[in-house]
């Protein structure tokens, strides 16, 4: 399941798309370890990988829809291929993916805009090779788009002119458009629209990280618009800006995905080479159930969001279940990634620090992915809105297949409004679960038989409702469920392993166990409710064979197989 770049052929993707990430593997192994990392602490502006992109027509390539893409059938939104770049570029470094993902940010508004002038030049920006950033975040008030200050004054005439400031914005030093959200100054109205950082009413205030990337603090001063530089207003402006990040945060996850794949390479060959006490460490026993937990937990999240690609592709208007899985591969995804490193650290120790080592970057960019496109706990909150569909009202929905068909994914640009979130309905999870019977899989079905029991004999009082700590933990709980859902449903795809499928859900018990816990020592915690909790802590199933057979030839068998170009 993980990404080996010397080895992996792409086979699943057409000829065009797997050229593009052959040569992207190339151009990475040809700049070599040594100069990624001299330019990483050197915080060099990553120009290089611009100009390839510019002269492989690559963003031209893979984000133009198909409508804008002159007939070229290579021309299209493809989550599929996406994904691949995404891991690609966070298995070299994450700020390649950076400037990737907030282009893609900054097309969305456009493409999801009704301004077809814009759309057209924007076509032609990106056959040059040009870069995009998206404005939405202010210094006072961060995501809120409620209380944004930028404004949009009408001077009359179809001319307006924009003031105010944005920050955090990616891109933002070389954005040929910026698409920019702000409000209309006379009625209040969200709007959206471009502009573009080399106007001379444009200035670029600082970059606001010390990194490759710029991350930069803008700032509009009586910046000229007309009709013609608007995408959207009103609630559509609004629409368009989550629905934006709905496209957005799923690459984050995929970034993490890369990022704890190179690590986990350089961790087990380094281990298994060290020698202490006349063994090496990767003979200790509790080193080898470390790294058996970062694999298993690893594999879970790419099985997990491959199988939420198909969710994203396959979405309409009658099927809008990609908006519990498309914030799970942000938030639960990353946050699975964040663990990774963590058990993968716990290994190399010192050897993590060392300037050298690609650990060094992942260990302090893997941080960054939870919070980033809204933070775990806006996204869990978000997610907390299907519970009661997900588990007391299922739906019939047609089995969805693996999608790895070339085709433009022209929903994403036209997901209609973002409200009646807890209307949406979802086929019965306990399809899944019934698939496959294998003890830990047993266990844990047994833990969501007590969740649910939980909920509907012991509902959180309105009290604990407004307690959002202890909404989170009950979010937690529920997000594991959909979590080991989707792995099924993958695994039987993929062709998993029993053994290996088993070995993912021996931590997905422990992580059940550990949230039903905290759920327990929660100060309003009803008798009832402890009660309950206490029935959901369940202990794995232990079986050494299935444990030797992961650690012998999955994770072990990891060793020498890959090191990135000196």
């Amino acid at each position: 399941m993980l990404l080996n770049p010397k080895k992996e052929t792409f086979g699943h993707l057409d000829e065009r798309s797997r050229e593009i990430m052959l040569k992207t593997v190339e151009f990475f192994e040809n700049k070599g370890k040594t100069k990624l990392k001299k330019d990483e602490h050197e915080r060099v502006w990553y120009a290089d990988f611009l100009e390839f992109v510019k002269e492989n027509k690559i963003f031209a390539t893979m984000l133009t829809p198909a409508a804008y893409g002159s007939r070229d059938t290579d021309i299209r939104w493809d989550t599929t291929r996406n994904c691949d770049f995404n891991e690609i570029l966070g298995f070299y470094g994450l700020p390649y993916w950076y400037t990737w993902q907030v282009t893609i940010l900054g097309l969305g508004p456009i493409w999801m805009g009704q301004n077809e002038k814009v759309k057209r030049k924007t076509a032609e920006l990106l056959r040059q090779g040009e870069i995009f950033a998206f404005g939405l975040s202010e210094k006072a008030h961060g995501a809120d788009l409620y209380s944004s200050e930028m404004m949009l004054t009408p001077l009359g005439g179809g001319k307006y002119v924009a003031d105010g400031g944005k920050y955090y914005i990616g891109n933002a030093n070389e954005a040929a458009l910026i698409s920019t959200f702000g409000k209309n100054s006379e009625t209040d109205d969200y709007v959206f629209f471009v502009v573009d950082s080399g106007h001379e009413n444009y200035e670029c205030v600082k970059n606001v990280v010390n990194s490759q990337n710029y991350v930069a603090e803008y700032a509009l001063h009586a910046y000229p618009i007309t009709e013609a530089d608007i995408l959207t207003t009103g609630r559509d402006a609004w629409d368009s800006a989550l629905n934006t990040i709905n496209v957005g945060k799923f690459n984050l996850g995929w970034a993490s995905i890369g990022i704890c794949s190179h690590a986990f390479y350089e961790a087990i060959t380094h281990a298994a080479h060290r020698n202490l006490y006349g063994k090496y460490v990767t003979d200790f026993v509790h080193i080898q159930q470390l790294f058996t937990d970062a694999y298993t937990r690893l594999t879970a999240m790419k099985l997990f969001a491959k199988r939420a690609t198909d969710y994203m592709r396959s979405a309409s208007q009658q099927d809008r279940r990609y908006l519990l899985y498309n914030p799970m591969v942000k938030m639960k995804v990353t946050s699975q990634g964040e663990e990774v490193i963590n058990l993968l650290w716990d290994v190399i120790a010192a050897k993590g620090f060392e300037k050298d080592m690609y650990f060094e970057m992942a260990a302090r960019d893997i941080r960054a992915l939870p919070k980033l496109e809204g933070t775990v706990h806006v996204n869990m909150a978000l997610i907390i809105k299907f519970m009661a569909n997900y588990f007391f009202n299922p739906d019939k929905f047609q089995e969805l297949p693996r999608r790895n068909d070339s085709k433009d994914d022209d929903f994403l640009f036209n997901q209609g409004p973002t409200r009646g979130l807890g209307k949406i309905r979802f086929h019965d999870f306990n399809i899944a679960y019934d698939s496959v019977d294998l003890p830990n899989i047993t266990i844990f079905k047994e833990q969501i038989d007590v969740l649910k029991e939980f909920l509907l004999k012991a509902t959180p009082t309105e009290d604990q409702v407004k307690d959002i700590d202890f909404l989170l933990i009950v979010g937690e709980l529920f997000t594991l469920v959909s979590y080991g859902q989707l792995i099924i449903e993958n695994s039987r795809i993929e062709g998993i392993q029993d053994d290996l499928l088993d070995q993912i859900f021996n931590f997905m018990i422990r992580d059940f166990s550990k949230y039903a816990l905290q759920l327990y020592s929660k100060t309003g915690s009803t008798r009832q409710q402890m009660d309950l909790c206490m029935k959901m802590i369940r202990k794995p199933l232990l079986n050494p064979e299935r444990f030797l057979n992961v650690w012998q030839n999955y994770v072990y068998a990891l060793k020498d197989t890959y090191e990135m170009n000196p």
